[in-house]
């Protein structure tokens, strides 16, 4: 006897014997053992999913005797043994007219096969029409259908099947109960030659069924069709090696090591692995299809470890690899990769557009991280504060510098954020910036040594001196000179300074203005001078963090901090875990930068955990210093004798979320 291929040896003959497409299998077989049959089912799906098999083996059901030749023999377990199941599993059952519509197109073709619906069937309970294909009918063909589509006779079945149901008229797809059968998963495929090769005693491995069932493209009778030309080509057995070389698959250890060089941000490793894939004529776009099914599975390995899937044996790797990468490069690589793709048409080669694609993915990752550390798996989902903290943090330091210490000092007791002012209002103008701010009470006392403690609190000594030259005094850059010694105690004589300050600076409204900011910042030196000798506190860092001049991704890593210790050499911040991703060394490198520039010389450490309850971050206590200007300004217009007015004429009303307290309101 001739070999038979594996997709006709292995058609399934029942509805248990089917693989896949279990909602279609549901709704036939309650159908058929409660009798609620229809006269015309329609099956749709792509190539290779089932639809003529499912025809065939719903043929079987109405026609199988094994119950009896009336109405009760109807059954959806067929027998398989009686002489209507073994004549329509050998093709040559007369009451089954099979059709192929694509060949039979005209008009006259369809009025010939209807002449002989009127009659009973000759050897079956139901004759049974399959037509393939009927898409490719004609319209005229479809118009000649219709009539005896909508109502056969009683012993008369219509069996449709298509790939392209759009192609139908409405007319006929209203007439059809219509079944969409899916793809075959590569996992379900994968299992099902599996099963196959074992019956017919054919050594394979697991690994060579994993590219057959995604070279297959969802379709079985494909995969196993491809099944029969890798036992040819392996001689009787199904390898990995032979497959991938019948297939021209790339090799999974080509594409990891690609994976890697993105993972140490490698250009020059990157362009020696694409040389290295030249050498052996791979399809270029095929490596870029590779690539970024990689990174999809990089993607679930992060969020879902147990979805991963061990299709090329690599499951352990790429679970290590994923813990290399941020879930922000790995959408952002995908991405980049399928855009990539669909480029190459316009590239000039295909070597060229796999290259740029791959530079392109390392040029706009995000320069904050050049190699993340390794990350716990799985992610958690966990809500993106990029956006809330900038916004959190500008309220409370928008146009932080001169505003926010006056707003704090007004409408709470710490006095904490008026540090955070000391550095940017020193360049602004003299007059009235001074008083509002730490170097400020430096100028109005020109005769006393109260500035060398003020001096101290700022930043950087660059920036006090300006505040000094500022005013007339010319005797104050002696002062400056003994800011080494750190005297918490100087506040005192800052308060008698304003008194002799009238008369240098003969002006009266200022020395009115700097009595009252002085008296608010007078604790301001102490927490700085205590940050200088080794005790650095964390109001000292709530009180110096607008100061430091972050900016970015790193200043949202700063502003989710909390000091957790300080033992003069080492100081530990506490990180929210919500913002661990942001976790980079280049951050932390630029904090301790800033933190020295301000006299805190220290190794920074900064450790992810709980924030503990009653502790504020810089974040949240900008948020909260927003809220609370802007309660103040709801509350002043709606004390305002016109806003009320208006209110009692016209039933007004104010919209608390459209106020914006202005630069100057605190």
């Amino acid at each position: 006897m001739s070999y038979q291929v594996l997709a006709r040896k292995w058609r399934p003959r029942t509805f248990h014997e089917l693989v896949g497409q279990e909602h279609v299998q549901r709704a036939l077989v309650n159908a058929l053992d409660q009798g609620r049959l229809h006269h015309a089912y329609l099956f749709t799906g792509t190539r290779g999913v089932g639809k003529t098999t499912l025809a065939r083996i719903l043929a079987k059901c109405l026609n199988c005797t094994a119950g009896g030749r009336g109405d009760e023999g109807v059954t959806s377990t067929p027998c398989g043994e009686c002489d209507s199941c073994l004549a329509i599993d050998e093709g040559r059952f007369v009451d089954l007219i099979e059709v192929d519509a694509a060949s039979r197109t005209k008009v006259e073709d369809t009025r010939e096969l209807l002449d002989n619906v009127q009659y009973a069937p000759t050897q079956g309970r139901y004759k049974v029409y399959l037509i393939d294909e009927v898409h490719m009918l004609s319209t005229s063909s479809f118009n000649a259908l219709l009539k005896t589509l909508e109502e056969p006779p009683p012993h008369v079945k219509f069996l449709l099947a298509t790939t392209d149901p759009q192609k139908l008229p409405p007319t006929v797809l209203s007439r059809c109960l219509q079944f969409t059968l899916k793809h075959m998963p590569p996992e379900r495929i994968v299992e099902h030659l599996g099963a196959v090769l074992a019956a017919e005693s054919v050594p394979f491995e697991e690994r060579a069924l994993w590219l057959l069932g995604r070279a297959a493209e969802g379709s079985m009778r494909d995969a196993m069709s491809l099944t029969d030309q890798a036992i040819a080509f392996g001689q009787g057995r199904v390898e990995h090696a032979d497959v991938a070389a019948m297939l021209g698959t790339l090799d999974q250890h080509h594409v990891l090591a690609l994976a890697e060089a993105l993972a140490d941000v490698d250009a020059a490793r990157l362009l020696a692995e694409v040389a290295s894939l030249a050498e052996r004529a791979p399809d270029f776009a095929g490596v870029l299809d590779e690539v970024t099914g990689v990174l999809h599975r990089l993607a679930i390995a992060q969020m879902v470890p147990e979805a991963l899937d061990n299709a090329q044996g690599d499951r352990e790797a790429l679970l290590t690899l994923a813990s290399r990468f941020t879930a922000e490069d790995v959408q952002l690589y995908y991405q980049i990769g399928i855009q990539g793709r669909g480029d190459m048409a316009n590239a000039p080669d295909l070597r060229t557009a796999l290259e740029m694609t791959l530079l392109r993915m390392l040029a706009f990752r995000p320069q904050g991280v050049p190699r993340p550390a390794t990350t716990p798996l799985p992610l958690r989902g966990t809500p993106d504060n990029d956006g809330a903290s900038p916004s959190g943090a500008t309220p409370g330091g928008a146009a932080p510098g001169g505003d926010a210490p006056q707003g704090r000092a007004a409408g709470e007791a710490p006095v904490s954020p008026a540090p955070v002012a000391s550095a940017a209002p020193a360049p602004e103008a003299p007059p009235r910036e001074p008083p509002s701010n730490q170097p400020p009470p430096s100028q109005p006392p020109a005769e006393t040594v109260a500035p060398p403690p003020w001096v101290e609190a700022t930043p950087a000594p660059s920036r006090s001196a300006e505040p000094l030259q500022a005013p007339p005094a010319d005797s104050k850059p002696e002062p400056v000179d003994s800011r080494p010694e750190p005297e918490p105690e100087p506040a005192p004589p800052v308060e008698s300074a304003p008194a002799a300050t009238p008369p240098a600076s003969a002006g009266d409204p200022a020395p009115l203005e700097p009595a009252e900011p002085i008296a608010d910042e007078e604790p301001e030196p102490a927490a700085v001078s205590n940050a200088v000798e080794g005790h650095f506190a964390h109001a000292d860092w709530l009180a110096i963090f607008e100061t430091l001049g972050l900016g970015g991704l790193t200043r949202n890593l700063a502003a989710g901090c909390v000091v957790e210790e300080d033992d003069g050499e080492q100081l530990r911040l506490r990180l929210d875990p919500t913002l661990s991703a942001m976790r980079a060394e280049v951050h932390i490198e630029r904090m301790q930068q800033a933190l020295s520039r301000h006299g805190v010389t220290r190794r920074l450490v900064v450790e992810e955990g709980e924030i503990p309850s009653g502790v504020e971050t810089p974040r949240q206590q900008a948020e909260r210093l927003a809220a609370q200007r802007h309660a103040k300004a709801v509350e002043a217009l709606g004390s305002d004798p016109h806003v009320q007015k208006l209110q009692q004429a016209f039933g007004a009303r104010l919209i608390e979320s459209t106020v914006k307290p202005a630069d100057g309101l605190h």
